[in-house]
């Protein structure tokens, strides 16, 4: 051959070897990803074994769709449908996961080429399934709470625990000559160190208050703030104010946000997601084995709170809620009605009676369906109580209490669930093997069963009857309180070994994800963490155990000691609370509520108006959530007894002859509109009404009442009946306060800040956070996209982006020209091959 032409061969010879190269090493790079994906050559031929569906080509990056898998690929829908791991891990482990899982290809052996190719498509597959979502949702919801929570508070501390307060918190803490980590252990509060900071101990509360709206305000916009150690500082500021917050703090939802918060100590990952290296084999994308066991925790707990509050309804033997016509009571008769309980106080009786059999419905024969193995199922129960609690918010001014439930339901989604993704729902129906046919039509007919025993039982123990000429439905309890009391006593301990069962499952299936890490190391952290998390939520629900079983003394009796033991040990915490909201229906002659009078001259009085509850007949009832005014909370609760059922309230009459602006603020935030803003009255007395909503046709009326009878005696400074109650209930405070230095500058800040946010009430300063994080939101939202474009892991700004490939354009996807990585060449060779 002439000289002239060995270097044209020699380039020819070259080109073919780089060829070989290539294709001997994208062979390569296929064959080894069998650690990975355990689907090997075959499952990226799209043929997937044994069930595990998916493909191995990212989608994306030159792969092929999860349809084009073939019949196998449906074991991810049955699999995850019925929360099976072996059938749904194994489909999402090979990247498929069929319609209902996901379905949205990607692989793990190709997951941190696909991180570093293509960001958005490594989050998206990382979040087709499991909880990853929910937790983060949740984490968010808690975070919000916690904001209401401490700003609601920060504006009352003054009028209820300042100096000059109602009920002063100097006097809750007092050094009773122990050790100091003693101390805090009997009365766990951060405010035992307010003095060496310079401050007492309500300006100490302040400056918890202000700091945990702060916090978690960040938490709820930072994800690198929803760490452990926040919810862990969160969590002790709340506990905190509980320990000096006395009556005013001594609300279940108080409680319930103490539990939920140290729950989200557990859930919150010490890490980020994005910073893990490699996700375990065998779970979904960035999750760890222990994650999903602190989450279940959560579901407990919402199955204990409406269990238990429908239970006690029952329990409690009020006619109302025998008789089904606690509703027509109940919007008049609640604390703190919106302007949509009048209407829905008007509506037909027997829509009233129907709701509450909806509610018995929701509250105790839906939660057990919190463990539901099929999803729909638990799906259905999680809309069930979000309808009862938006209708709830709707006609009622329940603080947070509702949104914090609310937050709850989230342990019943899944990733699946709230990623919606475009194209999840018009998938091409696949054949699927015989086998997984027969459990899907399985887990059909066992949800039906389920909402047809539902349907059953409410037709059947609530005498459901349709009268089709009048247009309504009857309905009527047709078990008496005897036989109720029996059903309770066989079902409540089987519902704690449901938990028990549950609780099991999802530690054999954390223990079966750890067994499919790879690599010694990882393996071993991954085996510290579980043990920790997995003993850390047994022993939470060995606690939970002994409130949750007050709901049935027999059942509380025959629980193992060891659980009473763990319980006592912790109750001071408030790990773990007993539940049961709206016990007795009140009010069923009347609302009743006491009114304030003022005089100078003991024979003209003048009402003293509260901002929010009801007083002013012409006045509508006001919407307030999520803040919650607890002096007219505590002034309702008041009205259901005598004054002598109410100390604080003496407190509440002294402060008023003494004219105490702070006090003043907690019933007019305006102080121009107290009536005796001028000067203090003479003399202060209480009267008892009873309220009843206006009827439809009283133009300008919102309410009609009247008297009862005389709730506090006529008393002025220095009445011998007054100092009487005052020396009886221990609210002479003789002793002095403690030192502290006026000057400081921590003093000086908190004072400085009180006075530019006195002038908000309080509604508006919750309502302008929450305008405010809607407009952070916004722009995070609309900075995204820039963001990602300046990051180092966008594409080079010439170069152009490439179109995904559409799942049945073959020729187009071959014409792409992917990333230069073993897992798009080695699809890129399957497909020439075939």
């Amino acid at each position: 051959m002439p000289r002239a032409a060995r270097p044209e061969r020699t380039g020819r010879v070259a080109a073919q070897g780089r060829r070989r190269g290539r294709r001997r090493r994208a062979v390569g790079g296929a064959l080894g990803c069998r650690r990975f994906g355990r689907a090997g050559f075959w499952a990226r031929r799209g043929w997937g074994r044994t069930g595990r569906g998916g493909t191995w080509g990212c989608r994306g990056l030159g792969g092929r769709s999860s349809e084009e898998a073939g019949p196998r690929a449906a074991a991810g829908e049955v699999g995850r449908d019925l929360e099976l791991p072996r059938a749904g891990g194994r489909a999402e482990e090979a990247g498929g996961g069929g319609a209902a899982g996901g379905g949205g290809g990607g692989a793990w052996s190709c997951r941190g080429r696909a991180e570093r190719a293509d960001p958005a498509l490594a989050g998206r597959v990382a979040d087709m399934a499991g909880s990853r979502l929910p937790r983060r949702l949740f984490l968010q919801g808690v975070a919000a709470v916690f904001m209401f929570a401490f700003a609601s508070l920060y504006t009352q501390i003054p009028g209820l625990y300042g100096p000059e307060g109602i009920l002063p918190a100097r006097k809750t803490l007092r050094p009773q000559g122990k050790g100091r980590w003693q101390q805090l252990w009997e009365t766990p509060t951060l405010l035992w160190e307010a003095p060496r900071l310079g401050l007492d101990t309500a300006q100490g509360l302040e400056l918890l208050s202000l700091l945990g709206a702060l916090l978690a305000l960040g938490a709820l916009l930072l994800s690198p703030l929803r760490h452990p150690v926040v919810y862990l500082l969160l969590w002790a500021a709340y506990l905190s104010a509980c320990q000096v917050g006395q009556v005013f703090l001594y609300f279940q939802w108080d409680s319930l946000l103490l539990e939920t918060g140290f729950l989200a100590v557990l859930v919150a990952p010490l890490r980020p997601a994005s910073h893990r290296k490699q996700a375990p084999q065998g779970g979904r994308a960035g999750a760890l084995p222990h994650e999903d066991l602190p989450f279940w925790l959560v579901r407990w707990l919402l199955f204990r709170l409406m269990f238990a509050s429908g239970v006690v309804k029952l329990t409690s033997r009020c006619p109302a809620w025998w008789g089904l016509t606690a509703l027509t009571y109940h919007y008049e008769t609640q604390c703190l009605p919106t302007p949509a309980a009048w209407f829905a106080h008007h509506l037909p009786v027997w829509l009233h009676k129907l709701s509450v059999v909806a509610t018995f419905l929701i509250e105790i024969a839906v939660p057990p369906l919190f463990f539901a193995p099929i999803r729909r199922l638990r799906l259905a129960a999680f809309y069930s109580q979000v309808l009862l609690q938006v209708l709830i918010i709707i006609t009622g001014n329940y603080n947070f209490f509702n949104l914090m439930t609310l937050v709850l339901t989230t342990a019943l989604l899944d990733d699946q669930h709230l990623a919606a993704e475009p194209g999840h729902g018009s998938r091409k129906k696949t054949t699927t093997s015989w086998p997984k046919a027969l459990l899907a039509t399985l887990s059909l007919l066992l949800e039906l069963a389920v909402y047809g025993l539902l349907a059953y039982g409410t037709v059947h123990y609530f005498g459901l009857e349709v009268d089709w000429q009048q247009r309504t439905i009857h309905s009527r309890t047709t078990f008496t309180f005897h036989q109720f009391s029996q059903w309770l006593k066989t079902l409540t301990l089987p519902t704690v070994w449901l938990g028990v069962a549950s609780l099991a499952w999802e530690l054999l299936s954390a223990l079966w994800r750890w067994t499919q890490v790879r690599g010694w190391l990882r393996k071993f952290s991954a085996a510290v963490k579980l043990s920790l998390v997995s003993t850390a939520t047994v022993a939470l629900f060995l606690i939970s155990l002994v409130p949750y079983s007050y709901v049935e003394p027999g059942t509380h009796g025959r629980l193992w000691t060891g659980a009473h033991r763990l319980f006592g040990a912790v109750e001071h915490l408030q790990l773990a609370n007993s539940y049961g909201l709206f016990r007795r229906m009140t009010g069923l002659g009347g609302r009743p509520e006491v009114v304030l009078e003022g005089s100078y001259d003991g024979h003209h009085w003048t009402e003293i108006e509260f901002m929010y509850k009801p007083g002013n007949l012409s006045r509508p009832p006001p919407v307030v959530v999520p803040h919650q005014p607890r002096l007219d909370w505590q002034m309702w609760f008041a009205a259901l007894g005598p004054h002598t059922h109410s100390p604080w309230f003496t407190s509440l009459v002294l402060r008023l002859l003494q004219g105490k602006e702070p006090v003043i603020r907690l019933i007019q935030s305006q102080v121009a509109r107290y009536p005796f803003h001028k000067q203090p009255p003479t003399y202060v007395r209480a009267q008892r009404y009873k309220y009843w909503f206006s009827q439809p046709g009283e133009q300008g009326q919102w309410w009609r009442r009247q008297w009862v009878e005389e709730f506090f005696p006529p008393v002025s400074l220095g009445d011998p009946t007054l100092e009487t109650l005052l020396r009886q209930f221990g609210l002479q405070d003789k002793s002095p306060p403690r030192a502290r230095s006026a000057n400081s500058t921590l003093a000086q800040a908190l004072h400085w800040t009180r006075t530019q946010l006195s002038p908000l009430e309080a509604p508006a300063l919750l309502w302008g956070l929450l305008v405010a994080i809607g407009a952070v939101r916004v722009v995070q939202a609309l900075l995204a996209p820039w963001s990602l474009r300046s990051s180092p892991l966008a594409p080079a700004s010439g170069e152009k982006r490439r179109p995904a490939p559409h799942k049945d354009s073959g020729a187009a996807s071959e014409q792409a020209t992917p990333a230069p990585n073993p897992c798009t060449s080695s699809s890129r060779t399957a497909r020439r091959k075939k």
